[in-house]
């Protein structure tokens, strides 16, 4: 269908950036390549600034800020960043001037602000400059490879002649969720550097990394763009966990098999014109040097693949989480989880569940491919159960034009393109959307409220920031409105909210998870179930690679029922996608057994 990855036909340009959603297999596939390209007696550092990295996992090796040799690889060196301390130095920086003049609760908020993902993201952008900056580091090796890539709204905000002047420490229109970039000004000039490197393709290669899945290829599509846009043109596509055969008669084979040839048989059209490899779905973890050695040269390990004796792991179905719910009736539901995890499913399936426990229930999503109109007939739907959908683009396109309408004749022409580049960070979707779903909780009387996604504890904060001492939201000159107000003390009152965070047993999905979790801790709010979905664990198959797929799941369960859930359940892979009400109905009763 694609050529195979390869290293000799790909690797052109000595900085090598792999990205693309969580879970597609970024760190494995930079580290395979970093394998390979040092094999080749190429001499390499690979570089992770991933919050959430795996780097020493996948290694098998323990990492510092430092380059290190890695064992059983000659010339290969890796470091792990770490932009969340690199975060904290520069909150430090920015905030301690402030400490002891100005009253807690500002100072609070001003921590707070930054504290979210962006303030993350440009302290790694920074760690990652500051290593492209040192020409004894560049110098040194022939290939430098980043298992993740700044995404393309870091880069445009500081492309901006705002980001560098005075105007950030003199807004009074809301902080920036970068905090004041001109706190950073003095490396203005090394911030150029990077970016003409960045877009220099006899320098740069970027590659793309997704699942062969609709969602996935669908989000590579979209870095694609954005990046071309400020110049990052030199581009590779991976598409990564292909199953190369299956059975026809293992109705888990043939429905991942089918499945993966219609996404890719429906890729975005400009997406096609990049130049695609593909690596196989292998049986084993992609962990260890010889492991990752092997996933470039052949597609099946030597060595026989376990038989799972029995499950070992014994966790309830999803009823059980619907039991729950329902004996203590909780009011407001939120799934959370990262891309792709199946949020949506699991919402809609524990709405249905609720409502033949005879409990009337508003169900509403925020994914814009969720369509809950087809998933539910409306011959299906009657006064127990309801349904609508928050389209994100919408709320925050509306969200930013409030904000602009107050400031656009204030302010000049650079501090506008400033305020509407900052409009487009992650952290001004979740508070529109936060919002949006406050509106619907309020207007729901006598309702159960289910919602397929949850605030973040950063956005949660950063609202109790805002009205604790009437303060503007992040980027906003608007004030916290009546909804959100009423909200805030529901969402940490155990007795009437409930956040379920839905995972999938690898790697990234539980690590991020994890993150969310304890994000939402730190806004007091402790999560009352992690659901796993699709496992084949928990499923039925004879497929011999799909058998070593479910064998490597054990060890993630394990780690969220030991160390992360307070209560935890199992679905099951399912060979069909679940819609309506009559489907989903018996999907829980399935997974029940």
């Amino acid at each position: 269908m694609f050529q195979s990855f390869d290293t000799k036909t790909i690797v052109n340009t000595k900085f090598l950036f792999f990205t693309g959603k969580g879970g597609v297999g970024k760190t494995s596939t930079a580290c395979a390549a970093a394998v390979t390209l040092a094999d080749e007696d190429k001499k390499v550092l690979l570089v992770s600034t991933d919050p959430a990295s795996n780097l020493q996992d996948v290694l098998e090796v323990d990492l510092t800020n430092t380059p290190k040799a890695i064992p059983n690889v000659h010339n290969l060196y890796a470091c792990n960043l770490d932009p969340e301390e690199a975060a904290r130095v520069y909150r430090d920086k920015i905030i301690g001037p402030y400490r002891g003049k100005l009253p807690e609760a500002i100072v609070a908020n001003m921590e707070e602000q930054l504290s979210g993902a962006c303030t993350v993201e440009i302290a790694a952008f920074d760690e990652f400059t500051n290593l492209l900056a040192d020409p004894s580091v560049v110098e040194a090796y022939e290939h430098i490879i980043f298992d993740t890539a700044p995404t393309g709204h870091t880069l445009r905000l500081l492309q901006l002649p705002a980001a560098w002047s005075g105007f950030l420490e003199e807004n009074t229109h809301g902080a920036s969720c970068l905090g004041p970039i001109s706190g950073l000004s003095e490396k203005k000039q090394m911030y150029s550097i990077t970016m003409d490197a960045l877009s220099d393709t006899r320098k740069t290669t970027l590659i793309l990394v997704a699942r062969p899945d609709k969602s996935s290829l669908h989000e590579a599509n979209r870095a694609s763009l954005e990046l071309k846009e400020i110049g990052i043109s030199n581009q590779a596509l991976i598409i990564n966990g292909l199953l190369q055969s299956h059975l026809p008669d293992d109705k888990i084979s043939s429905s991942i098999y089918q499945g993966q040839r219609t996404a890719i048989k429906q890729m975005p059209k400009e997406l096609k014109q990049v130049v695609t490899y593909s690596l196989p779905l292998v049986s084993y973890s992609l962990t260890g040097v010889e492991n990752l050695r092997y996933l470039f040269k052949q597609y099946t390990m030597p060595a026989a693949q376990s038989e799972i004796q029995g499950k070992l792991i014994s966790l309830p179905g999803l009823n059980e989480v619907i039991n729950n719910f329902s004996d203590n009736n909780t009011r407001v539901i939120f799934t959370m989880g990262k891309g792709g995890v199946g949020k949506t499913t699991i919402a809609s399936a524990i709405a249905v569940g609720l409502v033949e426990k005879g409990h009337r229930v508003h169900l509403t999503t925020t994914d814009p491919a969720a369509h809950l109109e087809f998933v539910f007939q409306k011959s299906e739907l009657d006064d127990k159960l309801t349904i609508s959908r928050i389209n994100p683009i919408e709320v925050v396109e509306t969200y930013k034009a409030e904000v602009l309408s107050k400031v656009s004749d204030e302010l000049d022409e650079e501090a506008v393109a400033y305020i509407q580049e900052d409009l487009n960070s992650p952290c001004t979707e979740e508070i529109a959307v936060f919002r949006a779903f406050a509106e619907v909780v309020a207007q729901s009387q006598n309702e159960i409220v289910v919602i397929d996604t949850a605030p973040t504890g950063h956005t949660l904060l950063l609202l109790d920031a805002a009205q604790s001492f009437h303060n503007e939201l992040a980027r906003s000159t608007g004030e916290v409105p009546e909804s959100v107000k009423l909200l805030l003390p529901r969402l940490r009152n155990p007795k009437e909210t409930g956040v379920v965070i839905v995972t999938l047993a690898e790697a990234t999905p539980v690590l991020e998870a994890s993150r969310l979790q304890a994000d939402l801790k730190r806004a007091d709010i402790l999560p009352k179930w992690w659901v796993i979905n699709q496992s084949l664990y928990a499923a039925e198959t004879r497929d011999p690679i799909l058998k070593g797929r479910a064998l490597a799941e054990e060890n993630w369960i394990h780690k969220v029922t030991q160390e992360l859930a307070e209560q935890c359940a199992i679905v099951p892979f399912m060979s069909e996608q679940h819609k309506g009400y009559e489907q989903l109905k018996n999907f829980i009763i399935s997974n029940n057994d």
